[in-house]
């Protein structure tokens, strides 16, 4: 029969045992998160120079209309889509990266904590995950229903007509979509650039020049939107009825048509 004197070591050795294996799955655990967050980082940061680039050539068009109308804005976009509208260039230098960038930015999201004051960096990508899927639904997925009367928009009729067409059709509020998604995208993309230069280099980019620079480019880009909206709407009849339908194909837009 053990005595106390016996069973008492017994005891303590195994509450140590239980100890040391809750310390192993905290260590094990805590490396697993930190590996995990590095490759998320890593895979983050990796994919932003191509959503940059998207963003460069995107905004290139409707800037081009400061200097020559929306003639000059329908040629740079044109130009542009031979970069980014390939059957392979869109996947590998567009849909791709933009996936990896916003699921590694998620899963990064939800292991860490939710921060007290979220940054702006984290601001405009909440703001980007709602702005950028109605765009690139409006704009990219709508129009190829072939569902009459829209009837498949070609690539050539998405051009700066059609955003005249929206424009028209819902003035107030395509003035307050497009300037607030390229402010968002611009914001987003200098707060994240200064975190890219400061894990290359160890110095983030200067807070007032990469803000100032995004500001003025979204004024630009406002700017060339305002001289095109200025010009005559040439589209007319059933091609001005399917632009008009493919923007009523957005529910709140049916709503608040002519605001």
């Amino acid at each position: 029969m053990a005595t106390a004197s016996e069973t008492k070591p017994t005891n303590g050795r195994s509450l140590k045992r239980e100890h040391d294996y809750e310390d192993q799955e905290k260590e094990a655990a805590a490396s697993w998160k930190q590996s995990t967050l590095k490759i998320l980082t890593r895979l983050q940061r990796l994919s932003a120079p191509f959503l940059s680039i998207f963003v460069s050539i995107h905004l290139a068009a409707p800037i081009a209309a400061n200097f020559g109308g929306s003639d000059a804005s329908n040629q740079v976009l044109l130009l542009g889509r031979e970069y980014y509208q390939g059957r392979l260039t869109e996947p590998i230098l567009l849909l791709i990266p933009l996936g990896i960038h916003v699921g590694s930015s998620l899963l990064r999201r939800a292991i860490l904590k939710p921060p007290k004051k979220p940054a702006l960096v984290t601001l405009t990508a909440y703001a980007a995950l709602i702005s950028v899927p109605i765009h690139f639904f409006i704009n990219r997925l709508h129009p190829s229903s072939p569902e009459p009367p829209i009837s498949s928009f070609s690539p050539s009729e998405l051009n700066f007509e059609f955003v005249k067409a929206g424009f028209t059709l819902l003035p107030s509020l395509s003035w307050v979509a497009y300037v607030g998604i390229v402010t968002v995208v611009l914001l987003h993309g200098a707060e994240g650039g200064s975190i890219i230069n400061r894990w290359i280099t160890g110095r983030p980019l200067n807070k007032r020049v990469r803000r100032s620079v995004a500001l003025l480019t979204a004024a630009a880009t406002a700017l060339g939107l305002y001289r095109i909206t200025q010009e005559p709407l040439i589209l007319r009849g059933a091609r001005l009825e399917r632009a008009f339908e493919i923007y009523r194909g957005f529910a709140p837009h049916r709503f608040l048509e002519g605001f």
